[in-house]
């Protein structure tokens, strides 16, 4: 039990490493996905679009939701965005560095779907194939525009018998793979880019306000942290004043087999409850934390 606390703990303190493992998890999981995944075009020219652009959006929307649930600042970001302000300012240099974390963690699994999707080609082949001029190919001609569009729309399967024999399938399905991959290629390296200044132009910038946005933003999840193991170590007590005082002629036997924290009587224990001894008590001071959360002022 010790052990699983410790590592409860050391995920609590360095939750902004966890959350880059996690980022990182969800990456290579949808690499995984990707490889793994039988993919299976319609060959039909109302559904080849639709699936293949589906193929390469839908799963990314997906893992950037599941990569905003994940992320516990995200929740914490919200709150801090929709409290009202009571005796505390809401700074939205925080807030909005805070959301620019969140947002740049949730994209990168996403991001690598799209970059591993467009690398292999099968999406942007099955959903354009039908948009490619007959013109350009000699297998489609002396071909009606209606068998065109059936042969094009065939083209991403390659076992079909209509494709078996005809030469322009091979030239279609290169022509498509050779942009789906230049297209690939040319987004990671605007990422890497953009990744390379962002991290060596940073300085150039006032780094005083990028440290309080940075400061303040770690604040606002320890604080939240705190809050809650406290509300619980308190829930804890009151449950446990609540249960004596109920079965007052077992106090003496529940004493002994209930199990207080060392260093906790339990004639201190309503000591320890702060003089919140009551329901109403309770929900006063939650609601008072909510609506007029104490400045940031210790002195």
């Amino acid at each position: 039990m010790d052990r699983f606390r410790m590592i409860f703990q050391y995920f609590q303190s360095n939750s902004e490493s966890v959350m880059n493992g996690i980022c990182g998890l969800l990456a290579l999981a949808s690499v995984k996905m990707y490889t793994s995944f039988d993919f299976s075009c319609p060959c039909l020219p109302q559904y080849n679009m639709a699936y293949g652009l589906g193929i390469m959006f839908v799963p990314p929307i997906i893992l950037f939701l599941c990569g905003l649930i994940l992320n516990r600042q995200s929740l914490v970001m919200l709150e801090e965005w929709r409290r009202p302000p009571g005796r505390r300012k809401k700074d939205l240099a925080v807030i909005r560095y805070m959301c620019s974390s969140i947002m740049q963690r949730a994209m990168v699994a996403p991001v690598v779907w799209i970059i591993v999707t467009l690398l292999d080609g099968k999406c942007l082949i099955c959903a354009f194939s039908g948009s490619m001029d007959p013109q350009k190919f000699v297998g489609f001609a002396n071909v009606s525009t209606v068998q065109v569009q059936q042969l094009l729309a065939k083209v991403p399967c390659k076992d079909d018998e209509l494709m078996r024999n005809n030469t322009s399938r091979k030239a279609v399905t290169g022509y498509l793979r050779c942009c789906s991959q230049a297209l690939g290629w040319s987004i990671l390296l605007i990422l890497i880019i953009a990744a390379f200044l962002a991290r060596w132009l940073r300085p150039c910038f006032n780094q005083a306000t990028l440290l309080q946005a940075r400061h303040w933003s770690n604040y606002i999840d320890i604080e939240q942290k705190i809050f809650e193991e406290t509300c619980c170590e308190h829930s804890r007590l009151f449950a446990h004043q609540c249960i004596l005082h109920f079965f007052e002629s077992m106090r003496q036997e529940i004493k002994l087999h209930s199990l207080p924290r060392e260093g906790e009587g339990a004639e201190g224990g309503e000591d320890l409850l702060q003089g919140i001894t009551d329901q109403d008590q309770v929900n006063k001071l939650l609601k008072t934390w909510y609506y007029e959360k104490p400045p940031l002022d210790v002195s």
